[in-house]
């Protein structure tokens, strides 16, 4: 038995002389304490080949042990990222303004799409991320495409814990994510766009992620109906969450988006001294503003919405408008439902339970509500130009995809086309 070579090991990895392969093996194994404490990281052989060993202990087996022991504190301490590899350039195009300067909810979707790809496992244990982009080629592209479309999940009983087959493993079920997957190859493809026109040097310009034929599997965006809306916002003022059932409203008459509710919309924007009688509703992913008249000859627009902002304004003088309904023991104040950062996950989540509380469909989100209010728009036969003067949406075109084609529509369509038709005598009421 020949005596291995002393090189440093990294952490919690041993040498172990194989009669078999007349060998010194390499193994990971995780320490008693940490099994004792939970540490659900399994012990691992790494093979013969020290340099792999080493490379697979560091690069993966000691992150997640490290992730596990921190409790994900870990995970926060950026790595040294070579230059030229795919972990670069996800660097590289975060630091652009053509990352920095767009919304919360489109970072998130990069940051969600390049993760994902980038964290992809192969075979030799390494990350995608540590890849050359110049070893990126389309074929590799697609391969990539076809491991991530597909997961395995897990099959949970009603009470959330795993389902275990005879032989007391986990029963796991094949789950496709193509739409998650369609974002994280149109984000690596913005990403190689911006890096190669900045690096042209480094950055091949064939972008592998570019013409891959992506199959849109998303669904439209559930639409609410009034009665929804008027039962969530009865479920919202009984679970104490009135501001939510208020935000609801604004999204349904106002058109507004969720983000500008909880992070634009203010208090000096309603009722404002000088226009008493309007409303500012700001669309700044659009770049508009529209001031929508709250009376028509003295008769009330919006009674039941007005009555509700009329009383948040009574409390409010200035800062946003809709905010949390009650007082945060360390702020001594109501916070924003947004986060500083634009996040707007815990509004979300509260919606959803308030929706499941309500009975109603499960499908149904916030957007439902501005989605809903779109619908009517197009059920009350409005033409394009008077929905856009409301939405301010700049194209035309992006109607259809809010404007549902109810049956009322389809109805309304088809009696004004046979009355052209009465008109011009070529059919007979």
């Amino acid at each position: 038995m020949p005596k291995p070579v002393r090189l440093p090991l990294p952490r919690y990895v041993r040498r172990k002389w194989l009669a078999g392969s007349k060998a010194w093996g390499h193994f990971f194994e995780v320490p008693t304490w940490a099994k004792k404490a939970g540490c659900k990281i399994g012990n691992e052989a790494l093979g013969i080949d020290p340099d792999a060993a080493r490379h697979r202990a560091e690069t993966v087996l000691l992150k997640q042990f490290d992730s596990w022991r921190t409790a994900g504190r870990s995970d926060l301490v950026p790595d040294r990222v070579a230059v030229g590899s795919f972990d670069w350039m996800v660097k590289t195009f975060k630091a652009s303004k053509y990352y920095t300067k767009v919304s919360v909810s489109q970072r998130k979707n990069h940051d969600n799409g390049l993760g994902l790809v980038a964290d992809h496992a192969l075979k030799d244990g390494r990350r995608f991320g540590v890849l050359s982009v110049k070893s990126v080629e389309t074929d590799v592209v697609d391969k990539l495409f076809d491991k991530l479309v597909f997961v395995r999940e897990p099959v949970l009983d009603a009470k959330k814990k795993p389902v275990l087959d005879a032989a007391g493993k986990p029963v796991t079920v094949e789950r496709e994510r193509r739409t998650t997957v369609n974002h994280a190859m149109k984000s690596c493809r913005r990403a190689w766009n911006v890096v190669q026109r900045a690096n042209p040097s480094i950055v091949p310009p064939m972008n592998p992620f570019s013409r891959m034929g992506l199959k849109d599997a998303s669904r439209p965006t559930p639409t609410g109906e009034y009665g929804h809306l008027l039962a969530f916002v009865a479920a919202c003022d009984k679970a104490g969450v009135a501001s939510l059932g208020t935000a609801a409203m604004i999204a349904w008459e106002w058109l507004q988006r969720s983000e500008h509710i909880f992070g634009v919309l203010s208090a000096e924007h309603y009722r404002p001294r000088e226009r008493p009688d309007e409303v500012l509703i700001m669309h700044p992913k659009t770049g508009e503003e529209v001031w929508i008249p709250l009376l028509d000859r003295g008769e009330p627009l919006f009674p039941e919405l007005v009555a509700r902002l009329d009383e948040v304004k009574r409390s409010r003088i200035g800062g946003l408008l809709i905010v949390r309904d009650w007082t945060d023991r360390g702020a001594g104040l109501p916070l924003p439902w947004i986060t500083e950062n634009g996040d707007l996950t815990y509004m979300r989540q509260t919606t959803k339970e308030v929706i499941a509380s309500a009975g109603l469909p499960s499908d149904l989100s916030f957007r439902s509500w501005r989605h809903g209010g779109m619908t009517e728009l197009g059920d009350a036969d409005l033409t394009d130009s008077q929905i856009r003067a409301i939405s301010r949406h700049k194209d035309v075109r992006t109607l259809p995809r809010y404007v549902k084609k109810t049956q009322r529509q389809i109805v309304a369509g088809t009696r004004k086309r046979r009355a052209e038709r009465t008109e011009r005598g070529g059919l007979s009421e």
